[in-house]
């Protein structure tokens, strides 16, 4: 039976299974979907095993990773939002996502991002978390904000300065 993490109006986060590394690959198989990740360019099929693989031993770890987003309608694949630790020394939980690219602009990021944030909370994993995006990648940035996050000093990720982002419990209350 699958592991239900969230649900929000009309997605539903689960737990990965082992098998769902092809829909990794598939979600990350263009060059249009990796853009602006680590890398900027398509998964290998080994690639998504190992994300997948790393998925699974941070949810063991961490009691949270990015999780299969489906939709409630119909169960199909919409893409993978949730947590990861960042960082060196201070690590902080970092907000991420991807949809598949014939879900873009039907409201799924901002849906998902804002029902992550709750859950986040609800779990009390932490008093605040963290995102980041490509500096490019405007359409991410206006989702972080509409979530009610906030801008905070730039981080250097692949050697570019990506715009970040946080939340405090005390913000989401507010």
């Amino acid at each position: 039976m699958t592991q239900v993490i969230l649900e929000t109006r009309r997605l539903v986060a689960v737990m990965w299974e082992p098998g769902d590394a092809g829909l990794i690959q598939e979600l990350h198989s263009t060059i249009e979907t990796t853009r602006y990740l680590s890398g900027a360019a398509p998964w290998s099929r080994e690639k998504a095993e190992e994300r997948l693989r790393n998925w699974f031993a941070e949810q063991a770890r961490d009691g949270t990773t990015k999780y299969k987003i489906l939709s409630r309608e119909d169960g199909r694949f919409i893409g993978r939002a949730g947590f990861s630790l960042f960082g060196g020394d201070r690590q902080d939980f970092e907000l991420g996502y991807s949809l598949c690219r014939q879900e873009w602009g039907k409201g799924y990021a901002t849906e998902i991002a804002s029902g992550q944030a709750n859950w986040f909370f609800g779990q009390n994993l932490a008093r605040q978390f963290i995102a980041f995006t490509h500096p490019d990648n405007a359409a991410s940035q206006h989702v972080l904000t509409k979530i009610g996050m906030r801008n905070r000093m730039p981080m250097i990720i692949d050697g570019l300065s990506c715009p970040t982002f946080e939340l405090t419990a005390g913000m989401r209350a507010a």
